[in-house]
C-alpha cells in the first residue's frame, strides 16, 4: 500500500523527469492540495498510508503538471499579498513581482478613489481594497470571462470592488486619484520565446503588448488624464526593460515625480508619476 511519503517521491520523480521547473515544490503543493495538509501535519503522518484511489487522484494532478499545465490551473487558485484568489484560462495568474506594484500604490492609498485598467483577476483592486483602505475602487476590462473571476474574487474576499465590462475608458466615467494598471505589454515576437505554461495555457489578450510592447502604455496615457483628478497618481507594472520607455510616455504627458522601481531582483517593475494641470494640486 501507497504512502504519503510514497506518493510525494513518485511525484517529484514524474515531474523531474518532464523537466518541469521546481518539480519537487509542486509536487509538493499538489499532495498538500489534495489531502488539505501543511508541511507540519505531512511531518507528523508522512508514513500514513493512502488509498489506491487517493494515489490515482494525485498522480493524475502530477500528470497533469507534468504537461505544463500551471500549478494554479490545476488547483484553481494562487496566493497574492496574503490573499487566495480564483484563478482560471481566462486570467492571468498572479504573479510576486505584481505585488511590488501593489505594495507601491498602498503608500498613497488611503481614502482615495482608485481605478485599476486591464484588472484581470482584479487581484490588483481587491488587494487594496482590503488591505489599503481607499475610498473606492473600479476594476476594467474587456474580458466578460476575466470579469467573472474578478468578481467571484470578489465575494470570496468580501471587498466592494465595482467592475466595468470596457474597452479601456470606453464606459469609465468619472475621476480618479490613482490609475493603476498591468498591462499586457510583452512584445508579440518574443510571446512565442516564453515558457510553454505561459505561452499555451494564460490569455494571449492579457500577455501581447504588440510590436514594441509599449501599445497599452500609449493608449492608457492617451486618455488617462481626463479620468484623473489633478495631482493624482498613475503606476504601471512594466518588463524588466522597458523602465526609461514608460517614463518618457509619462513625461511627454506632463507628469512629474517620475519613479522607477525595481522588484526584488533588482529589475526595473513599476514606473510612477503625477499628474499635474492647471487647476488646483491634489493633496
Amino acid at each position: 500500500m501507497k504512502t504519503l511519503e510514497n506518493a510525494l517521491q513518485e511525484g517529484r520523480k514524474f515531474l523531474k523527469e518532464k523537466q518541469i521547473a521546481d518539480s519537487d515544490i509542486d509536487a509538493w503543493y499538489l499532495l498538500s492540495f489534495l489531502f488539505k495538509m501543511d508541511r507540519a501535519r505531512y511531518l507528523m503522518h508522512s508514513s500514513m498510508p493512502i488509498s489506491q484511489v487517493e494515489y490515482h487522484e494525485y498522480m493524475e494532478l502530477v500528470k497533469k503538471r507534468g504537461n505544463h499545465i500551471p500549478l494554479q490551473h490545476i488547483t484553481g487558485e494562487q496566493e497574492f499579498m496574503g490573499l487566495n484568489f480564483k484563478v482560471s484560462k481566462d486570467v492571468l495568474i498572479p504573479r510576486q513581482d505584481t505585488e511590488i506594484l501593489v505594495q507601491e500604490v498602498l503608500k498613497t492609498a488611503e481614502g482615495k478613489n482608485v481605478l485599476d485598467m486591464c484588472t484581470g483577476s482584479g487581484c490588483i483592486i481587491i488587494s487594496l481594497d482590503k488591505l489599503g483602505n481607499i475610498k473606492s475602487g473600479v476594476g476594467v476590462d474587456i474580458s466578460e470571462a476575466a470579469l467573472k473571476i474578478a468578481n467571484e474574487n470578489n465575494t470570496r474576499l468580501e471587498t466592494k470592488v465595482q467592475f466595468l465590462q470596457s474597452n479601456l475608458f470606453e464606459q469609465v466615467r468619472g475621476k480618479y486619484d490613482i490609475i493603476v494598471s498591468n498591462p499586457p505589454y510583452i512584445p508579440t515576437s518574443d510571446i512565442e520565446t516564453l515558457m510553454d505554461e505561459v505561452k499555451e495555457h494564460e490569455p494571449p489578450i492579457a500577455l501581447d503588448g504588440k510590436e514594441d510592447g509599449l501599445y497599452f502604455y500609449r493608449c492608457i496615457l492617451s486618455e488617462g488624464t481626463e479620468y484623473m483628478n489633478p495631482g493624482g497618481f498613475i503606476f504601471f507594472e512594466i518588463g524588466w526593460d522597458q523602465g526609461m520607455a514608460v517614463s518618457r510616455l509619462l513625461k511627454e504627458k506632463g507628469f512629474q515625480d517620475i519613479r522607477i522601481i525595481k522588484d526584488l531582483a533588482g529589475l526595473d517593475r513599476v514606473v510612477t508619476g503625477r499628474y499635474v494641470n492647471q487647476e488646483e494640486p491634489f493633496t
